[in-house]
Protein backbone atom coordinates (compact mmCIF):
# COMPACT_ATOMS: atom_id res chain seq x y z
CA UNK A 1 0.00 0.00 0.00
CA UNK A 2 2.13 2.78 -1.29
CA UNK A 3 0.08 5.38 -2.88
CA UNK A 4 -0.25 8.71 -1.02
CA UNK A 5 -0.90 11.91 -2.14
CA UNK A 6 1.86 14.41 -0.82
CA UNK A 7 -0.57 16.56 0.65
CA UNK A 8 -1.90 13.86 2.50
CA UNK A 9 1.51 12.89 3.85
CA UNK A 10 2.31 16.69 4.77
CA UNK A 11 -1.07 16.95 7.03
CA UNK A 12 -0.19 13.74 8.67
CA UNK A 13 3.16 14.49 9.38
CA UNK A 14 2.71 18.13 10.43
CA UNK A 15 -0.03 16.81 13.12
CA UNK A 16 -0.06 16.74 16.74
CA UNK A 17 -0.52 13.26 16.53
CA UNK A 18 1.87 12.63 14.34
CA UNK A 19 4.52 11.66 17.69
CA UNK A 20 6.95 8.67 15.78
CA UNK A 21 8.19 9.35 12.24
CA UNK A 22 8.62 5.23 12.36
CA UNK A 23 4.13 5.31 12.69
CA UNK A 24 3.84 7.78 10.51
CA UNK A 25 5.96 5.64 7.94
CA UNK A 26 3.88 2.50 8.79
CA UNK A 27 0.76 3.69 8.04
CA UNK A 28 2.28 5.32 5.09
CA UNK A 29 3.38 2.49 3.33
CA UNK A 30 1.08 -0.21 4.76
CA UNK A 31 -2.12 1.44 5.61
CA UNK A 32 -2.60 4.99 4.02
CA UNK A 33 -4.19 3.30 0.60
CA UNK A 34 -6.76 2.01 2.44
CA UNK A 35 -7.97 4.41 5.05
CA UNK A 36 -7.57 7.46 3.14
CA UNK A 37 -10.03 6.13 0.69
CA UNK A 38 -14.02 6.62 0.35
CA UNK A 39 -14.87 3.43 0.24
CA UNK A 40 -17.21 3.73 4.08
CA UNK A 41 -16.94 0.14 5.60
CA UNK A 42 -13.19 1.20 5.74
CA UNK A 43 -12.52 3.55 8.90
CA UNK A 44 -10.76 6.99 8.04
CA UNK A 45 -7.98 8.83 9.43
CA UNK A 46 -10.19 10.33 11.71
CA UNK A 47 -11.77 8.06 12.88
CA UNK A 48 -8.31 5.82 13.60
CA UNK A 49 -7.43 8.43 15.90
CA UNK A 50 -10.62 8.08 18.08
CA UNK A 51 -9.18 5.01 18.95
CA UNK A 52 -7.03 4.30 21.77
CA UNK A 53 -3.37 2.92 20.59
CA UNK A 54 -4.19 -0.35 22.99
CA UNK A 55 -7.65 -0.84 20.63
CA UNK A 56 -5.52 -0.33 17.73
CA UNK A 57 -3.27 -2.69 18.31
CA UNK A 58 -5.35 -4.97 19.31
CA UNK A 59 -6.79 -4.89 15.95
CA UNK A 60 -4.05 -5.57 15.02
CA UNK A 61 -2.86 -8.07 16.64
CA UNK A 62 -6.18 -10.68 17.55
CA UNK A 63 -8.53 -8.61 15.68
CA UNK A 64 -9.77 -7.96 12.18
CA UNK A 65 -6.89 -6.54 10.81
CA UNK A 66 -4.66 -9.14 11.88
CA UNK A 67 -3.88 -10.54 8.81
CA UNK A 68 -2.62 -7.09 7.86
CA UNK A 69 -0.95 -7.17 11.26
CA UNK A 70 0.96 -9.94 10.67
CA UNK A 71 3.03 -8.58 7.71
CA UNK A 72 4.00 -5.91 10.06
CA UNK A 73 7.04 -6.53 13.21
CA UNK A 74 5.82 -6.07 16.88
CA UNK A 75 7.59 -2.65 16.94
CA UNK A 76 5.73 -1.42 13.62
CA UNK A 77 2.55 -2.51 15.10
CA UNK A 78 3.35 -0.76 18.18
CA UNK A 79 4.50 2.22 16.14
CA UNK A 80 1.29 2.60 14.06
CA UNK A 81 -0.79 2.33 17.12
CA UNK A 82 0.46 4.93 19.07
CA UNK A 83 0.71 7.32 15.76
CA UNK A 84 -2.98 7.14 15.69
CA UNK A 85 -3.56 6.86 19.36
CA UNK A 86 -1.43 10.37 19.87
CA UNK A 87 -0.09 8.77 22.89
CA UNK A 88 1.94 5.24 24.18
CA UNK A 89 0.30 2.07 24.58
CA UNK A 90 0.91 0.94 27.76
CA UNK A 91 -0.64 -2.67 28.94
CA UNK A 92 -5.06 -2.50 28.40
CA UNK A 93 -6.73 -0.78 30.98
CA UNK A 94 -8.64 -3.13 33.97
CA UNK A 95 -11.72 -4.10 32.29
CA UNK A 96 -13.37 -5.22 36.19
CA UNK A 97 -16.39 -2.90 36.88
CA UNK A 98 -17.94 -2.51 40.65
CA UNK A 99 -18.10 -5.77 41.84
CA UNK A 100 -21.44 -7.10 43.36
CA UNK A 101 -21.26 -7.18 46.90
CA UNK A 102 -23.21 -10.22 47.39
CA UNK A 103 -24.85 -11.23 44.18
CA UNK A 104 -27.86 -14.18 44.67
CA UNK A 105 -26.96 -17.45 43.23
CA UNK A 106 -27.73 -17.54 39.76
CA UNK A 107 -31.28 -19.39 38.57
CA UNK A 108 -32.28 -18.73 34.87
CA UNK A 109 -35.58 -20.11 35.15
CA UNK A 110 -36.14 -16.99 37.20
CA UNK A 111 -37.85 -13.77 35.71
CA UNK A 112 -37.98 -13.63 32.01
CA UNK A 113 -35.39 -14.06 29.49
CA UNK A 114 -33.69 -12.60 26.15
CA UNK A 115 -31.47 -16.05 24.94
CA UNK A 116 -28.98 -15.13 22.34
CA UNK A 117 -29.74 -13.34 18.83
CA UNK A 118 -33.60 -13.53 18.70
CA UNK A 119 -34.69 -14.63 21.43
CA UNK A 120 -34.99 -18.13 20.39
CA UNK A 121 -33.39 -20.03 17.60
CA UNK A 122 -36.51 -18.78 14.94
CA UNK A 123 -34.45 -15.47 14.78
CA UNK A 124 -37.70 -13.64 14.72
CA UNK A 125 -36.64 -11.23 17.07
CA UNK A 126 -40.01 -11.18 18.96
CA UNK A 127 -40.48 -10.99 22.59
CA UNK A 128 -43.90 -11.93 23.70
CA UNK A 129 -45.68 -10.05 26.49
CA UNK A 130 -45.20 -11.54 29.09
CA UNK A 131 -41.30 -11.85 29.40
CA UNK A 132 -41.26 -8.28 27.95
CA UNK A 133 -42.67 -6.99 30.70
CA UNK A 134 -42.75 -3.37 28.15
CA UNK A 135 -46.38 -2.31 26.25
CA UNK A 136 -46.81 0.43 24.08
CA UNK A 137 -48.71 2.09 26.57
CA UNK A 138 -45.44 2.67 29.13
CA UNK A 139 -42.64 2.49 26.44
CA UNK A 140 -42.66 6.03 26.67
CA UNK A 141 -41.82 6.04 30.17
CA UNK A 142 -38.61 4.25 29.46
CA UNK A 143 -35.95 6.39 31.19
CA UNK A 144 -31.97 5.48 31.78
CA UNK A 145 -31.23 3.36 34.12
CA UNK A 146 -27.31 2.63 34.16
CA UNK A 147 -24.56 2.51 32.05
CA UNK A 148 -21.79 0.72 31.24
CA UNK A 149 -18.41 1.47 29.81
CA UNK A 150 -16.47 -1.03 27.67
CA UNK A 151 -12.17 0.14 28.28
CA UNK A 152 -10.19 0.64 25.26
CA UNK A 153 -12.97 0.07 22.87
CA UNK A 154 -14.39 2.19 19.87
CA UNK A 155 -16.97 -0.18 19.36
CA UNK A 156 -20.29 -1.87 21.15
CA UNK A 157 -22.08 -4.51 19.02
CA UNK A 158 -22.45 -7.75 20.83
CA UNK A 159 -26.27 -8.45 21.34
CA UNK A 160 -26.56 -8.84 24.98
CA UNK A 161 -28.36 -11.85 26.66
CA UNK A 162 -30.86 -11.62 29.33
CA UNK A 163 -31.12 -14.28 31.88
CA UNK A 164 -32.17 -15.35 35.80
CA UNK A 165 -31.85 -11.39 36.15
CA UNK A 166 -27.97 -11.09 34.74
CA UNK A 167 -26.67 -9.56 31.63
CA UNK A 168 -24.28 -11.64 29.72
CA UNK A 169 -22.52 -9.45 26.88
CA UNK A 170 -19.47 -9.80 25.24
CA UNK A 171 -16.81 -6.84 24.05
CA UNK A 172 -14.46 -5.67 21.81
CA UNK A 173 -11.22 -6.75 23.83
CA UNK A 174 -12.46 -9.61 24.15
CA UNK A 175 -13.75 -9.14 27.82
CA UNK A 176 -17.12 -11.51 28.62
CA UNK A 177 -19.11 -9.59 31.27
CA UNK A 178 -22.31 -10.91 33.62
CA UNK A 179 -23.89 -8.03 35.29
CA UNK A 180 -26.80 -7.47 37.68
CA UNK A 181 -29.23 -6.25 34.99
CA UNK A 182 -30.84 -4.17 37.55
CA UNK A 183 -27.71 -2.05 39.03
CA UNK A 184 -25.18 -3.40 36.17
CA UNK A 185 -22.37 -4.18 39.19
CA UNK A 186 -20.66 -7.01 38.12
CA UNK A 187 -20.45 -10.58 38.95
CA UNK A 188 -17.75 -12.11 37.00
CA UNK A 189 -15.25 -11.31 33.74
CA UNK A 190 -14.17 -13.78 30.84
CA UNK A 191 -11.61 -12.73 28.80
CA UNK A 192 -11.57 -15.05 25.22
CA UNK A 193 -8.54 -14.75 22.88
CA UNK A 194 -9.99 -12.43 20.50
CA UNK A 195 -13.10 -10.24 20.51
CA UNK A 196 -16.95 -11.16 21.13
CA UNK A 197 -19.68 -9.92 19.20
CA UNK A 198 -21.49 -12.86 19.00
CA UNK A 199 -24.70 -12.94 21.19
CA UNK A 200 -24.42 -15.32 23.80
CA UNK A 201 -26.51 -18.62 24.35
CA UNK A 202 -27.34 -20.10 27.54
CA UNK A 203 -27.77 -23.86 27.96
CA UNK A 204 -30.33 -26.05 29.68
CA UNK A 205 -29.39 -26.34 33.25
CA UNK A 206 -27.23 -29.40 34.23
CA UNK A 207 -27.23 -29.88 38.25
CA UNK A 208 -25.73 -26.86 39.42
CA UNK A 209 -24.12 -25.60 36.07
CA UNK A 210 -25.94 -24.28 33.25
CA UNK A 211 -23.47 -23.42 30.22
CA UNK A 212 -22.89 -20.52 28.02
CA UNK A 213 -22.15 -20.47 24.53
CA UNK A 214 -19.96 -17.76 22.24
CA UNK A 215 -17.84 -16.94 19.28
CA UNK A 216 -14.89 -14.50 18.97
CA UNK A 217 -12.65 -13.40 16.22
CA UNK A 218 -10.51 -16.09 15.84
CA UNK A 219 -13.43 -18.80 15.31
CA UNK A 220 -13.28 -20.21 18.91
CA UNK A 221 -16.45 -21.15 20.32
CA UNK A 222 -16.25 -21.34 24.08
CA UNK A 223 -18.48 -23.26 26.48
CA UNK A 224 -18.76 -21.17 30.34
CA UNK A 225 -20.58 -21.84 33.40
CA UNK A 226 -22.70 -19.20 33.66
CA UNK A 227 -22.85 -19.20 37.45
CA UNK A 228 -18.48 -18.50 37.84
CA UNK A 229 -17.65 -17.74 34.28
CA UNK A 230 -15.46 -21.02 34.11
CA UNK A 231 -14.43 -22.19 31.00
CA UNK A 232 -16.28 -25.67 30.32
CA UNK A 233 -14.41 -26.10 27.10
CA UNK A 234 -13.14 -24.02 24.28
CA UNK A 235 -12.96 -25.77 20.37
CA UNK A 236 -11.42 -23.87 17.14
CA UNK A 237 -14.01 -24.29 14.45
CA UNK A 238 -11.69 -23.09 11.34
CA UNK A 239 -8.12 -22.36 11.13
CA UNK A 240 -7.93 -19.90 8.02
CA UNK A 241 -5.87 -16.97 9.60
CA UNK A 242 -8.70 -14.37 8.47
CA UNK A 243 -11.78 -16.30 9.73
CA UNK A 244 -14.02 -15.21 12.68
CA UNK A 245 -17.74 -15.64 14.00
CA UNK A 246 -19.84 -12.61 13.89
CA UNK A 247 -23.42 -14.69 13.92
CA UNK A 248 -24.39 -15.57 17.43
CA UNK A 249 -24.20 -20.07 17.60
CA UNK A 250 -27.83 -21.71 17.71
CA UNK A 251 -28.53 -24.65 20.21
CA UNK A 252 -31.04 -26.73 19.65
CA UNK A 253 -31.14 -29.91 22.12
CA UNK A 254 -27.13 -31.62 22.44
CA UNK A 255 -25.69 -29.69 19.15
CA UNK A 256 -24.47 -26.28 18.81
CA UNK A 257 -25.10 -24.69 15.33
CA UNK A 258 -22.26 -22.28 14.85
CA UNK A 259 -22.18 -19.58 11.29
CA UNK A 260 -18.20 -19.12 10.34
CA UNK A 261 -17.41 -16.16 8.45
CA UNK A 262 -14.51 -14.15 7.59
CA UNK A 263 -12.44 -10.84 6.79
CA UNK A 264 -10.54 -11.57 3.63
CA UNK A 265 -12.54 -9.70 2.01
CA UNK A 266 -10.60 -6.86 2.92
CA UNK A 267 -7.59 -7.95 1.42
CA UNK A 268 -8.39 -6.17 -2.16
CA UNK A 269 -5.82 -4.16 -2.15
CA UNK A 270 -2.80 -5.77 -1.18
CA UNK A 271 -0.83 -7.42 -4.02
CA UNK A 272 1.33 -9.15 -1.90
CA UNK A 273 -1.71 -11.23 -0.91
CA UNK A 274 -2.51 -14.25 -2.29
CA UNK A 275 -6.60 -14.20 -2.52
CA UNK A 276 -8.23 -15.76 -1.60
CA UNK A 277 -8.75 -19.04 -0.03
CA UNK A 278 -10.93 -19.03 2.49
CA UNK A 279 -14.69 -20.94 2.32
CA UNK A 280 -17.76 -20.12 4.66
CA UNK A 281 -19.42 -22.60 6.74
CA UNK A 282 -21.59 -24.53 9.32
CA UNK A 283 -20.12 -26.51 12.53
CA UNK A 284 -22.22 -28.23 14.38
CA UNK A 285 -20.52 -29.20 18.09
CA UNK A 286 -21.67 -31.73 20.48
CA UNK A 287 -22.17 -29.36 23.67
CA UNK A 288 -21.25 -31.86 26.06
CA UNK A 289 -17.31 -31.28 25.08
CA UNK A 290 -17.23 -29.08 21.93
CA UNK A 291 -16.43 -31.91 19.73
CA UNK A 292 -17.26 -31.37 15.94
CA UNK A 293 -19.94 -33.26 14.57
CA UNK A 294 -19.62 -32.61 11.43
CA UNK A 295 -18.65 -29.12 9.46
CA UNK A 296 -20.36 -28.32 5.79
CA UNK A 297 -18.77 -25.70 3.36
CA UNK A 298 -20.63 -23.30 1.93
CA UNK A 299 -18.77 -24.04 -1.28
CA UNK A 300 -18.42 -27.55 -1.72
CA UNK A 301 -15.01 -27.53 -3.70
CA UNK A 302 -11.39 -26.44 -2.66
CA UNK A 303 -9.74 -23.06 -4.08
CA UNK A 304 -7.79 -23.64 -7.07
CA UNK A 305 -5.26 -20.85 -8.76
CA UNK A 306 -6.63 -18.50 -11.14
CA UNK A 307 -3.44 -17.06 -12.33
CA UNK A 308 -1.38 -14.55 -10.49
CA UNK A 309 -2.74 -10.15 -9.80
CA UNK A 310 -0.98 -7.16 -10.58
CA UNK A 311 1.47 -7.52 -7.92
CA UNK A 312 2.48 -11.40 -8.90
CA UNK A 313 0.96 -12.81 -5.89
CA UNK A 314 -1.22 -15.89 -7.13
CA UNK A 315 -4.82 -15.51 -7.14
CA UNK A 316 -6.75 -18.10 -5.99
CA UNK A 317 -11.00 -19.26 -5.87
CA UNK A 318 -13.92 -20.14 -5.79
CA UNK A 319 -13.92 -17.97 -2.33
CA UNK A 320 -16.14 -16.37 -0.11
CA UNK A 321 -19.77 -17.35 0.80
CA UNK A 322 -19.16 -16.36 4.70
CA UNK A 323 -22.38 -17.06 7.07
CA UNK A 324 -22.44 -13.28 8.55
CA UNK A 325 -25.49 -14.24 10.92
CA UNK A 326 -27.16 -16.80 13.49
CA UNK A 327 -28.30 -19.87 11.95
CA UNK A 328 -32.05 -20.66 12.50
CA UNK A 329 -33.63 -23.70 13.85
CA UNK A 330 -36.37 -25.82 12.05
CA UNK A 331 -37.01 -28.70 14.44
CA UNK A 332 -40.46 -29.73 11.94
CA UNK A 333 -37.88 -30.20 9.56
CA UNK A 334 -35.11 -31.49 11.07
CA UNK A 335 -33.38 -28.06 8.97
CA UNK A 336 -30.51 -25.71 10.10
CA UNK A 337 -31.32 -22.28 7.80
CA UNK A 338 -28.22 -19.92 7.12
CA UNK A 339 -27.77 -17.29 4.72
CA UNK A 340 -24.84 -16.45 3.06
CA UNK A 341 -22.60 -13.94 2.14
CA UNK A 342 -20.77 -13.04 -1.43
CA UNK A 343 -18.25 -14.19 -3.21
CA UNK A 344 -14.19 -13.00 -2.78
CA UNK A 345 -12.68 -14.41 -6.32
CA UNK A 346 -14.52 -16.61 -8.84
CA UNK A 347 -15.89 -19.05 -9.97
CA UNK A 348 -19.30 -17.79 -9.33
CA UNK A 349 -21.44 -20.93 -7.52
CA UNK A 350 -24.58 -21.11 -6.35
CA UNK A 351 -24.11 -20.88 -2.93
CA UNK A 352 -23.36 -17.22 -2.31
CA UNK A 353 -26.34 -14.41 -1.62
CA UNK A 354 -28.16 -17.37 -0.74
CA UNK A 355 -30.21 -19.27 1.80
CA UNK A 356 -29.05 -22.65 2.54
CA UNK A 357 -30.55 -25.90 4.01
CA UNK A 358 -28.82 -28.48 6.48
CA UNK A 359 -29.79 -31.56 7.63
CA UNK A 360 -29.37 -31.04 11.35
CA UNK A 361 -27.87 -34.79 12.16
CA UNK A 362 -25.18 -35.06 9.46
CA UNK A 363 -24.65 -31.41 8.18
CA UNK A 364 -25.92 -32.67 4.56
CA UNK A 365 -26.83 -29.66 2.15
CA UNK A 366 -30.81 -30.18 1.58
CA UNK A 367 -31.54 -27.25 -0.66
CA UNK A 368 -29.85 -23.96 -1.55
CA UNK A 369 -32.01 -21.05 -2.51
CA UNK A 370 -29.82 -18.44 -4.37
CA UNK A 371 -31.40 -14.87 -4.93
CA UNK A 372 -28.39 -13.42 -6.69
CA UNK A 373 -25.73 -14.52 -8.77
CA UNK A 374 -22.31 -13.02 -9.86
CA UNK A 375 -21.99 -10.90 -6.90
CA UNK A 376 -18.19 -11.11 -6.57
CA UNK A 377 -16.02 -8.80 -4.30
CA UNK A 378 -13.63 -8.06 -2.38
CA UNK A 379 -13.12 -4.35 -0.52
CA UNK A 380 -11.41 -2.15 -2.66
CA UNK A 381 -12.88 -3.07 -5.99
CA UNK A 382 -14.08 0.89 -6.28
CA UNK A 383 -10.89 2.52 -5.66
CA UNK A 384 -8.30 2.99 -7.90
CA UNK A 385 -5.91 0.17 -9.24
CA UNK A 386 -7.11 -2.64 -6.99
CA UNK A 387 -4.79 -5.22 -6.40
CA UNK A 388 -7.41 -8.47 -6.37
CA UNK A 389 -10.59 -7.90 -7.94
CA UNK A 390 -12.29 -10.45 -10.59
CA UNK A 391 -13.23 -9.46 -14.06
CA UNK A 392 -15.73 -6.84 -14.92
CA UNK A 393 -17.91 -9.53 -15.76
CA UNK A 394 -17.97 -11.29 -12.33
CA UNK A 395 -17.69 -7.87 -10.21
CA UNK A 396 -20.39 -7.87 -8.10
CA UNK A 397 -22.50 -5.16 -5.84
CA UNK A 398 -21.73 -6.50 -2.88
CA UNK A 399 -25.43 -7.57 -2.05
CA UNK A 400 -24.64 -10.62 0.31
CA UNK A 401 -26.78 -11.37 3.59
CA UNK A 402 -26.25 -9.69 6.62
CA UNK A 403 -29.37 -10.77 7.58
CA UNK A 404 -30.37 -14.26 9.32
CA UNK A 405 -32.75 -15.99 8.45
CA UNK A 406 -36.31 -16.03 10.23
CA UNK A 407 -38.22 -18.79 10.41
CA UNK A 408 -42.17 -18.02 11.26
CA UNK A 409 -45.93 -18.67 11.00
CA UNK A 410 -48.51 -16.90 9.35
CA UNK A 411 -52.07 -16.13 10.98
CA UNK A 412 -52.88 -18.74 8.48
CA UNK A 413 -50.71 -21.29 9.84
CA UNK A 414 -47.81 -21.24 6.53
CA UNK A 415 -44.71 -21.51 6.98
CA UNK A 416 -41.77 -19.07 5.75
CA UNK A 417 -38.43 -18.28 5.75
CA UNK A 418 -38.04 -14.23 5.74
CA UNK A 419 -34.81 -12.24 5.28
CA UNK A 420 -33.47 -8.83 4.33
CA UNK A 421 -30.95 -8.62 2.09
CA UNK A 422 -28.48 -5.97 0.91
CA UNK A 423 -29.45 -5.06 -2.20
CA UNK A 424 -32.89 -3.62 -0.19
CA UNK A 425 -34.91 -6.56 -1.22
CA UNK A 426 -37.11 -8.81 1.32
CA UNK A 427 -37.14 -12.49 0.60
CA UNK A 428 -40.19 -14.76 1.86
CA UNK A 429 -39.16 -18.12 0.92
CA UNK A 430 -41.26 -21.54 0.92
CA UNK A 431 -39.23 -24.05 3.19
CA UNK A 432 -41.04 -27.17 1.67
CA UNK A 433 -40.48 -26.29 -1.42
CA UNK A 434 -36.89 -25.91 -1.52
CA UNK A 435 -36.62 -21.96 -0.64
CA UNK A 436 -39.04 -20.90 -3.50
CA UNK A 437 -39.69 -17.69 -3.58
CA UNK A 438 -43.05 -16.40 -2.21
CA UNK A 439 -42.68 -12.86 -2.46
CA UNK A 440 -40.26 -10.25 -2.71
CA UNK A 441 -40.69 -6.70 -1.32
CA UNK A 442 -38.24 -3.38 -2.90
CA UNK A 443 -37.28 -1.00 -0.20
CA UNK A 444 -34.95 0.88 -2.25
CA UNK A 445 -31.68 0.52 -4.10
CA UNK A 446 -29.46 -1.05 -2.37
CA UNK A 447 -25.70 -0.71 -1.16
CA UNK A 448 -22.92 -2.80 0.34
CA UNK A 449 -23.68 -0.96 3.66
CA UNK A 450 -27.05 -2.54 3.30
CA UNK A 451 -30.69 -1.78 1.85
CA UNK A 452 -31.34 -4.00 4.95
CA UNK A 453 -27.93 -5.05 6.59
CA UNK A 454 -27.96 -6.91 9.80
CA UNK A 455 -31.22 -8.02 11.08
CA UNK A 456 -35.27 -7.55 10.17
CA UNK A 457 -37.35 -8.77 12.68
CA UNK A 458 -41.31 -10.14 12.89
CA UNK A 459 -44.21 -10.49 15.21
CA UNK A 460 -46.15 -13.04 13.06
CA UNK A 461 -48.51 -10.63 11.73
CA UNK A 462 -45.58 -8.14 9.61
CA UNK A 463 -42.12 -8.21 8.44
CA UNK A 464 -39.88 -5.22 9.63
CA UNK A 465 -37.23 -4.11 7.46
CA UNK A 466 -35.17 -1.48 8.48
CA UNK A 467 -33.19 0.35 5.62
CA UNK A 468 -30.03 1.88 5.63
CA UNK A 469 -29.46 2.29 1.37
CA UNK A 470 -26.35 4.68 2.72
CA UNK A 471 -26.91 7.81 0.61
CA UNK A 472 -29.87 7.66 -0.66
CA UNK A 473 -33.09 9.11 0.31
CA UNK A 474 -34.97 5.79 1.68
CA UNK A 475 -32.04 5.92 4.36
CA UNK A 476 -33.98 5.71 7.94
CA UNK A 477 -36.97 4.21 6.98
CA UNK A 478 -38.82 1.47 8.69
CA UNK A 479 -41.32 -0.64 6.58
CA UNK A 480 -43.85 -3.15 7.65
CA UNK A 481 -44.44 -5.81 5.26
CA UNK A 482 -47.19 -8.26 5.69
CA UNK A 483 -46.64 -11.90 5.89
CA UNK A 484 -49.46 -13.38 4.33
CA UNK A 485 -49.20 -11.50 1.24
CA UNK A 486 -45.65 -8.94 0.67
CA UNK A 487 -47.67 -5.92 0.60
CA UNK A 488 -46.67 -3.27 2.53
CA UNK A 489 -49.03 -2.19 5.80
CA UNK A 490 -47.01 1.28 5.83
CA UNK A 491 -43.68 3.14 5.73
CA UNK A 492 -42.09 5.16 8.26
CA UNK A 493 -40.12 8.03 6.79
CA UNK A 494 -36.35 8.80 8.36
CA UNK A 495 -35.97 10.73 11.66
CA UNK A 496 -34.21 13.82 11.56
CA UNK A 497 -30.68 12.98 12.71
CA UNK A 498 -29.79 13.55 16.41
CA UNK A 499 -25.82 13.61 16.25
CA UNK A 500 -25.78 17.36 13.69
CA UNK A 501 -25.32 17.70 10.14
CA UNK A 502 -25.45 14.92 8.04
CA UNK A 503 -22.21 13.47 7.23
CA UNK A 504 -19.99 10.40 7.18
CA UNK A 505 -21.43 8.15 10.35
CA UNK A 506 -24.32 10.95 10.94
CA UNK A 507 -26.76 9.48 9.03
CA UNK A 508 -30.82 7.95 9.60
CA UNK A 509 -29.63 4.90 7.42
CA UNK A 510 -30.98 1.60 9.72
CA UNK A 511 -27.94 -1.15 9.83
CA UNK A 512 -28.87 -2.31 13.44
CA UNK A 513 -31.32 -5.49 14.26
CA UNK A 514 -34.57 -4.58 14.81
CA UNK A 515 -36.40 -5.58 18.10
CA UNK A 516 -40.32 -6.23 18.05
CA UNK A 517 -42.65 -6.37 21.47
CA UNK A 518 -46.64 -6.81 20.90
CA UNK A 519 -47.43 -2.98 19.63
CA UNK A 520 -43.68 -1.58 19.79
CA UNK A 521 -41.28 -1.85 17.10
CA UNK A 522 -36.79 -0.91 18.47
CA UNK A 523 -34.76 0.52 16.40
CA UNK A 524 -31.46 2.14 16.79
CA UNK A 525 -29.84 4.52 13.91
CA UNK A 526 -26.24 5.16 12.64
CA UNK A 527 -27.32 8.76 14.16
CA UNK A 528 -27.20 7.59 17.21
CA UNK A 529 -30.92 7.46 18.24
CA UNK A 530 -32.72 4.93 19.87
CA UNK A 531 -36.44 4.85 18.36
CA UNK A 532 -39.47 3.04 19.74
CA UNK A 533 -41.77 2.98 16.59
CA UNK A 534 -45.92 1.98 16.89
CA UNK A 535 -46.50 -1.49 15.14
CA UNK A 536 -49.80 -0.26 13.77
CA UNK A 537 -48.53 2.38 11.79
CA UNK A 538 -45.05 3.44 12.62
CA UNK A 539 -45.43 6.62 14.80
CA UNK A 540 -42.69 7.27 16.72
CA UNK A 541 -43.73 6.60 20.72
CA UNK A 542 -40.39 7.16 22.26
CA UNK A 543 -36.34 8.61 21.32
CA UNK A 544 -33.39 8.24 23.21
CA UNK A 545 -30.39 10.32 22.19
CA UNK A 546 -27.50 8.52 22.89
CA UNK A 547 -24.74 10.79 21.82
CA UNK A 548 -23.92 11.83 25.22
CA UNK A 549 -20.79 10.78 27.21
CA UNK A 550 -22.09 8.75 29.87
CA UNK A 551 -21.35 8.33 33.94
CA UNK A 552 -20.84 4.81 34.03
CA UNK A 553 -21.56 2.11 36.98
CA UNK A 554 -17.79 0.67 36.47
CA UNK A 555 -16.07 4.47 35.52
CA UNK A 556 -14.80 3.83 32.48
CA UNK A 557 -15.60 7.33 30.28
CA UNK A 558 -17.91 6.03 28.00
CA UNK A 559 -20.01 8.08 25.11
CA UNK A 560 -22.54 7.00 23.12
CA UNK A 561 -22.28 6.97 18.94
CA UNK A 562 -23.54 5.09 15.68
CA UNK A 563 -25.73 2.40 17.03
CA UNK A 564 -25.19 -0.80 14.44
CA UNK A 565 -24.90 -4.26 14.50
CA UNK A 566 -27.07 -5.75 17.36
CA UNK A 567 -30.21 -4.73 18.09
CA UNK A 568 -31.73 -3.90 21.21
CA UNK A 569 -32.81 -7.16 24.07
CA UNK A 570 -36.29 -6.95 26.43
CA UNK A 571 -37.22 -8.51 29.59
CA UNK A 572 -38.34 -8.07 32.30
CA UNK A 573 -39.47 -4.25 32.09
CA UNK A 574 -35.65 -3.22 30.78
CA UNK A 575 -34.33 -3.03 27.60
CA UNK A 576 -30.79 -3.24 26.83
CA UNK A 577 -28.95 -1.51 23.94
CA UNK A 578 -24.94 -1.20 23.00
CA UNK A 579 -24.04 2.22 21.42
CA UNK A 580 -21.00 3.35 19.93
CA UNK A 581 -20.18 1.67 16.13
CA UNK A 582 -16.82 2.25 14.71
CA UNK A 583 -16.89 0.44 11.58
CA UNK A 584 -18.99 0.28 8.34
CA UNK A 585 -18.69 4.27 8.30
CA UNK A 586 -19.96 4.37 11.68
CA UNK A 587 -19.13 6.50 14.66
CA UNK A 588 -16.93 4.92 17.87
CA UNK A 589 -18.60 4.71 21.17
CA UNK A 590 -18.41 2.27 23.73
CA UNK A 591 -21.28 1.99 25.74
CA UNK A 592 -24.22 -0.83 26.92
CA UNK A 593 -27.10 1.38 27.72
CA UNK A 594 -30.18 -0.29 30.48
CA UNK A 595 -33.46 1.27 30.40
CA UNK A 596 -36.93 0.71 32.28
CA UNK A 597 -39.58 2.29 33.28
CA UNK A 598 -40.10 4.79 35.59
Amino acid sequence: MKLLVVSFVLVLSSSAFAQSPSGSTVFTDHCATCHAGNDQRIPTVAALRQRTPEAILDTLTTGAMRQQGAELSDTERRAVAEFLGGRSAATAASSESARCANPAPFDPAQGASWNGWGPDSSNARFQSAAQAGLTAENTPKLKLQWALGFPNANTARAQPTIAGGRIFVGSQDGTVYSLDAKTGCTIWTFKAKSGVRTAIVLGASSGASTPLYFGDGRANVYALNASTGTQLWTQNVETHPSSHITGAPALYQNRLYVPVASGEEGQGNNKNYECCTFRGSVVALNIANGNVVWKTYTIPTEPRTLGRNAGGAVRWGPSGAGVWGAPAIDAKRHAVYAATGNMYTEPQTGSSDAVMAFDMDNGKLLWISQVLQKDVFVVGCNQPNPANCPSSDNLGPDFDFGNPPMLVTTPAGRDLIVIGQKSAVGWALDPDKKGAVVWEYHVGKGSALGGMEFGSATDGVNAYFPVNDAGQPTAGEVHAVVLETGARAWKASPRPVLCGERSRGCSPGIEAAATVIPGVLFIGAMDGGLRAYSTQDGSILWEFNTNIDFTTVNGVAAKGASINGAGAAVANGMLFVNSGYGALGGRPGNVLLAFGVE
